[in-house]
């Protein structure tokens, strides 16, 4: 793809909140060589969602015009835990399931990226450094300039403890540009404060500084909090087709130009549904392919236009105490929920019986009306039920 420098700049930077400092990019792209894209991620849990994409679809586009991505996996950082946007610290990962997750997290993440121009580095490798190396490196921030950043400042304000540890975190980020030799750092709009002290502390070790792209936070399908697994509005890219289209199709009308505009690369049409319905599938379709996409959509019809039930119900065995069954406990097996979940379930009314909603105070129910039925947690969850 041969464009001018000035043409990969505008494309590059047509959908980033900050593009710094202002033409710096522009000039980078004009030295008409590869440039090193760096990204970080702290792989403390296991999947990518939707949310994650946005900051690797950018990365993708770097390396459609002929840039390397640097894809650093944080197994130090992520240690530390990164506090940007946190209101309080993040809770202890350790070391052997940040292990773990890297793997998965690397796969998911190579459903988007080029894999043939990234580059993949763990910032153990430059991190495990020497104290004389640790002391060098925290002389190039201040206490001061760290509690600058918003997340630290309310904290400190509100008299929320803040770790020594959590203020080397953007130091410990800046170094990873060091170690990669990086010229342009991506990250959502919550990461601005470490990618710009980046190119203070790649400054103090005699490095060309990078430039910056920071990208839109994508909301949940709630359409009001931030993406997240820890909220239960995300949507992961390893999601089973039907989930992940059911939930595309429940994202609000007004967030629908953002999802467009940051996982499609496009504009919704007039029809809110049909915009939707489109959405879903395209998105089903890039992650599992077109036939899953298509099937993943008549399951949709099935269950939430026709309101029929699926054909291929799997069937769950239980056995039943003096003829009784406990729903709390059949749930928590049939469908790995935990017992108070399922309890929470059946108050809200999100549980049916052959279609029928069952009340919050049954707990407690016959065997033989449960051989043979369909039992049906939410919109997309069945299981046949079968005395054993």
């Amino acid at each position: 793809m041969t464009v001018s420098p000035g043409e990969a700049a505008r494309f590059l930077t047509r959908n980033a909140v900050d593009a710094l400092p202002e033409g710096e990019l522009e000039r980078q792209l004009s030295k008409g060589r590869p440039l090193r894209v760096k990204l970080g991620v702290d792989p403390t849990t296991p999947d990518i969602h939707l949310g994650h994409t946005v900051v690797l679809r950018k990365l993708r586009e770097f390396q459609d015009l002929g840039h390397t991505v640097v894809l650093i996996v944080g197994d130090y950082t992520g240690r530390v835990g990164d506090p940007s946007g946190r209101s309080a610290q993040r809770p202890f990962v350790e070391g052997e399931e940040i292990d773990r997750n890297a793997e998965t997290y690397q796969a998911q993440a190579f459903k988007v990226l080029d894999r043939d121009r990234t580059e993949v580095r763990r910032n153990g490798e430059w991190l495990d450094m020497p104290m004389e190396d640790l002391f060098r490196l925290a002389r190039h921030a201040t206490v001061a300039q760290v509690l600058e950043r918003d997340d630290f400042a309310n904290r400190y304000r509100a008299g929320e403890p803040i770790a020594i540890l959590e203020l080397l975190y953007p130091l410990l980020q800046g170094y990873d540009s060091v170690a990669v030799e990086s010229d342009v750092e991506l990250g959502g709009t919550d990461q601005k404060f470490n990618l710009l002290l980046a190119r203070e502390v790649q400054r103090a070790y005699e490095l060309e500084p990078q430039s910056i792209l920071t990208m839109p936070i994508l909301p949940g399908i709630d359409g009001v909090q931030k993406m997240s697994k820890s909220l239960g509005n995300y949507v992961g890219v390893d999601d089973p087709p039907a989930e992940m289209f059911g939930k595309l199709m429940r994202v609000p009308d007004d967030a629908m130009p953002l999802y467009y505009a940051l996982l499609l690369d496009d504009e919704p049409g007039a029809d809110p549904r049909e915009a939707k319905r489109h959405m879903a599938f395209a998105l089903t379709e890039r992650y599992h392919g077109g036939e899953a996409g298509t099937e993943a959509q008549e399951r949709f019809d099935t269950l939430h236009v026709r309101r029929e039930l699926p054909d291929d119900i799997e069937e769950h065995p239980f056995q039943p105490e003096n003829g009784q069954v406990h729903l709390p406990a059949l749930m928590a097996e049939a469908f790995g929920l935990s017992r108070s979940e399922a309890r929470r379930l059946l108050t809200q009314g999100g549980v049916r019986l052959d279609g029928d909603e069952l009340d919050g105070a049954t707990l407690d129910v016959p065997a033989d009306r449960l051989d043979g039925a369909v039992l049906q947690v939410g919109r997309r969850r069945f299981k046949k039920l079968r005395q054993a």
